[in-house]
């Protein structure tokens, strides 16, 4: 739905647009907002920030449509004017154009003219905002992203390197922060989020500081994985750091950050899993390991790093660890042991 504000003193101009496009506005196509003059409009606009274009007349008190134009040209400059007045001589229309109107309709208004001049200007809107939100996109990437990998990026071997696919041999780990579900239904968006980043960004720093990858993001947890030499030992050495720091960034009254972990270690399936149709993959790894890795951060409590009898075999002499016992996971007709890992 595309919403218009409407700023005329005349009441009959208001009647006249919602009989001239009444269709449209039952069909929800169109939303229309009214102000009186200038100064409502301002207000109308803070109340509707998501108002695409204006059409203004000229002629009104206390604010009247120029004066407009120049308060909109500094407050809302995506929002585009429309100037629909009786006074259509050259003087005002330059006045208008200089002022920053995008268009100009005479009273008594044809109203076909009108909607096409109306739909001209939200297609150019969109234009607008599209083109931003571009912009936008490519400098985040730019921040993320070296300038090398940028142009690899576009290149014919990356295309090829898209669908390549391989077994590896690596370990996996889930790190969720313990009852932040619950505490973000009670605090504001903004606590939330701010707060969250904090807690992954020390995650992802302890990860990468231990040679691992951080696979996704999944709400409050983090998929993480190592490959290369002792990956499964630098895998715990990262979840066991993050454990005993993630306690000193602290969090509110009634939240103290904490952690659950499961880590697996085993063969996976790395590769590009999505829609192409899209464009939407996703490079990450699949298979058992993966999901077993998953159910055991489901079954850990409160600051438990849990590992499997495999994993305990490979890394007992390195770490201290104590036997929570047998287990049933989802899928699996066998009972596993599963071991915690204390430091």
């Amino acid at each position: 739905m595309i919403k218009i504000l409407i700023v005329d003193d005349e009441t009959d101009f208001e009647i006249l647009i919602r009989q001239k496009f009444r269709k449209k506005i039952r069909e929800q196509h169109y939303d229309f907002v009214f102000a009186v003059n200038g100064k409502d409009a301002l207000k109308k606009l803070e109340e509707y920030p998501d108002v695409e274009i204006v059409l203004s007349d000229i002629n009104m008190p206390e604010m009247d449509g120029l004066t407009l134009l120049t308060k909109l040209s500094e407050t809302n400059p995506l929002v585009k004017t429309v100037m629909v007045s009786a006074y259509g001589d050259m003087e005002n229309i330059r006045k208008a154009m200089n002022r920053g109107a995008f268009d100009f309709v005479t009273k008594p208004v044809n109203f076909e003219d009108l909607e096409l001049t109306m739909e001209k200007t939200i297609q150019h809107v969109k234009l607008i905002r599209e083109t931003l939100r571009a912009i936008k996109e490519n400098n985040i990437l730019k921040m993320y992203v070296d300038e090398n990998v940028l142009n690899f990026m576009g290149s014919r071997e990356f295309e090829v390197s898209l669908m390549a696919n391989e077994t590896v041999e690596a370990t996996v780990a889930f790190i969720d922060i313990c009852s932040f579900t619950s505490f973000s239904e009670r605090e504001s968006p903004d606590t939330v989020v701010t707060m969250l980043n904090r807690y992954f960004d020390l995650m992802v720093k302890e990860i990468i500081a231990q040679q691992g990858m951080v696979d996704k993001f999944i709400g409050d947890c983090v998929m993480a994985v190592f490959k290369g030499d002792y990956h499964l030992d630098r895998a715990i050495d990262a979840c066991l750091a993050i454990r005993n720091n993630i306690e000193t960034l602290g969090g509110s009254s009634d939240f103290l950050p904490m952690v659950s972990v499961g880590i697996n270690c085993g063969e996976m399936i790395s590769g590009n899993i999505g829609s192409a149709t899209l464009r939407r993959l996703d490079y990450t790894v699949i298979g058992d390991t993966v999901n077993v890795a998953q159910r055991l951060q489901d079954i850990a409590s409160v600051g438990q790093i849990v590992i499997s009898k495999e994993a305990y075999e490979k890394v007992k002499q390195s770490f201290s660890c104590q036997l929570i016992g047998p287990v049933r996971l989802k899928n699996r007709a066998e009972e596993v042991l599963i071991y915690e890992v204390l430091n």
